[in-house]
């Protein structure tokens, strides 16, 4: 069984930071295209980072700079360095495999970013 779980989230203040994590289990994040989504109230679903099997790494144009997406194979863990956080980050971040027949999803982790 496939299990993805975010932590990390938080309430920040505008220009902190936070990293998150997504313990995996049930698979290999080696193995997967794994990726980063947030969600803010109202909004749809949307793409913030990926990172490919063989260590290829996308970003949302919007958070280059900011973001960086990183695993740790050993730990079958991946992580989200947030940085310079703005109020419009904030929302519920989720993590993401693609596996070849369905996307597995995390329950996310909320961010909240406010002075």
């Amino acid at each position: 069984q496939v299990r993805l779980v975010e932590s990390g989230g938080g309430l920040v203040q505008p220009g902190g930071s936070l990293r998150l994590s997504c313990a995996a289990s049930g698979i290999g994040i080696s193995t997967f295209p794994m990726g980063w989504y947030r969600q803010a109230p109202g909004k749809q679903r949307e793409l913030v980072a990926t990172i490919g099997r063989f260590g290829l790494i996308n970003y949302v144009d919007s958070l280059k700079g900011r973001f960086t997406i990183s695993r740790d194979n050993a730990k079958n863990t991946l992580y989200l360095q947030m940085n310079s956080l703005k109020p419009e980050d904030a929302a519920v971040y989720y993590c993401n495999a693609k596996g070849d027949t369905q996307d597995y999803w995390g329950q996310g982790t909320q961010v909240t970013v406010s002075s």
